[in-house]
């Protein structure tokens, strides 16, 4: 998720240009929030909820979009200031994006969780 966030944002919009404080501070922000990040797609991953769904794939499938989603909406409240002169077309845009690169991060976690097994789950 942080390779695509950085890749979007730093490569094809250049928004890395209008940061106004050390890139450093940045890229170290960016990084924990990323892992935050994925440590509440795990836990969504693995909740109650989401147990209902059995097909591994779907269940990521699911908990990236519901995250993309999710990130989108606090983003774009949080950033209303900067969003209020955006396009629909630019916030549809900016919301398939959150929700590709969540799900490319929940994909991720389920491949983790396929290739790495849960050592209790053998002894059961």
């Amino acid at each position: 998720m942080f390779s695509l966030f950085y890749t979007w944002h730093g490569v094809f919009l250049n928004d890395f240009k209008r940061i106004h404080f050390p890139m450093g501070w940045f890229v170290t922000f960016a990084a924990v929030t990323y892992l935050i990040l994925g440590a509440v797609i795990y836990l969504f991953f693995e909740s109650d909820l989401m147990r209902k769904i059995y097909n591994l794939f779907i269940r990521g499938l699911v908990c990236g979009a519901v995250a993309g989603l999710a990130l989108f909406m606090i983003t774009t409240i949080i950033n209303i200031s900067l969003t209020r002169n955006q396009s629909i077309e630019h916030l549809m845009m900016d919301c398939f994006w959150q929700i590709s690169e969540q799900i490319v991060g929940a994909m991720v976690v389920t491949l983790i969780k396929i290739f790495v097994s849960d050592p209790l789950s053998e002894n059961a």
